[in-house]
């Protein structure tokens, strides 16, 4: 009968090769639990000869490679578990809340027309004897309140949504490259994404019909470009003076769970004199107050955007019969406002369909460089 003999030297199978495939190495024999004694030290000791085999201690620390890579490992999970308990830790407070469909912005922008001649002189002159002496210029204007937590935001995140609606007012009415057209980043970096589509079709509509609707908050609705900022027709105009006086208020309160609500009220004086006008001596001042109500959600605290609600823009010297809406126009040093725009506006009359409503700007907001 065929089969597999023992070999001479008591070798199953009379051959090393059926074995080489079965490798006892060195970290094997080290991870062993139980390990013989040697024939040395059974001789020595009675004692292992009667008990061959002894037991590896619990407490022997083995150094095999297998052991120490997962020692390795071990040790890279638990630092990696305290890294992300840190940032957590950290990032918690703004955490990521859904967002639904949001309103679109409602804007409206109401010329403020003159009852005389404007007031014209040096932007300094103008600056002293006006309302605005006592302002502040650029940013230093745009003052915050003491941060307050509220039921669900902390004292960092209330601040932070300050810190966040001064970026907006300083970017869109003190930006010198947002004044003169020249740029929107300033405005477009701070607003939530659909907004800043928003800011584009207004912008777009702007130049293909010269002006943009009213806001009245439809669906369809498309905001004027000076509800979004303060941008002057360089064509009518240009900025005497870069140093643009302010002066207002930041509130915050908690709309919501997931949404702070911040509204800022300031009064914006700029010194201008026409296009093309060198003298300092035809500048005049135009004056700006512009409401803004801004949502920031907790989402939008982390990504330092926000979302305009409603703005109300009055401005002036304004003819009440010229487009404002796409970029502010006002009346340069000795012009004046047509008759009938000063005497008030009549709802009797007809008037065409979107047509602004006007105000008349009182005498106390112009500057009297008579004054000395």
């Amino acid at each position: 009968m065929a089969g597999r003999a023992d070999s001479p030297d008591g070798i199953p199978g009379g051959s090393d090769d059926e074995f080489r495939s079965t490798v006892f190495d060195e970290s094997f024999v080290r991870q062993a639990r139980l390990q013989e004694y040697s024939a040395q030290e059974r001789l020595d000791d009675p004692e292992h000869r009667e008990h061959p085999v002894r037991r590896q201690p619990s407490g022997v620390l083995r150094l095999g490679g297998s052991s120490v890579k997962q020692g390795i490992v071990l040790l890279t999970l638990v630092v990696l578990a305290f890294a992300t308990a840190v940032y957590m830790g950290m990032s918690g407070a703004y955490q990521r809340d859904p967002v639904g469909e949001a309103p679109p912005l409602r804007a409206s922008v109401v010329p403020l027309s003159p009852r005389g001649p404007v007031p014209g002189g040096t932007p300094e002159r103008l600056f002293a004897t006006g309302p605005a002496a006592e302002f502040r210029v650029g940013a230093s204007g745009v003052t915050r309140p003491e941060p307050t937590a509220t039921r669900d935001f902390t004292e960092t995140q209330v601040q932070a949504a300050l810190d966040l609606a001064k970026n907006y007012v300083v970017a869109s009415a003190v930006d010198s490259r947002v004044l003169s057209g020249s740029s929107l980043t300033p405005v477009r970096r701070f607003l939530v994404p659909d907004q800043r589509t928003d800011l584009d079709r207004s912008v777009r509509e702007a130049a293909t019909t010269g002006t943009t609707t009213q806001s009245a908050g439809g669906a369809d609705a498309v905001p004027p470009v000076t509800g979004w900022l303060v941008r002057f027709d360089t064509q009518k105009v240009t900025l005497s003076d870069a140093g643009v006086r302010v002066r207002g208020s930041l509130a915050v309160t908690q709309r919501d769970p997931n949404a702070l609500e911040v509204t800022a009220d300031h009064v914006f004086v700029y010194a201008v004199r026409a296009a093309g006008q060198a003298d300092e001596e035809r500048s005049s001042l135009v004056t700006v107050r512009r409401q803004v109500r801004m949502v920031m959600r907790r989402a939008d605290l982390l990504d330092q955007r926000l979302r305009l609600e409603h703005v109300v823009m009055q401005a002036g010297p304004l003819a009440c019969g010229t487009p404002h809406a796409d970029a502010l126009r006002p009346l340069s040093a000795a012009e004046s406002a047509d008759g009938e725009e000063v005497t008030g506006t009549d709802p009797f009359a007809d008037r065409p369909l979107g047509s602004p409503v006007c105000g008349v700007l009182a005498d106390a907001a112009q500057p009297d460089p008579s004054r000395r």
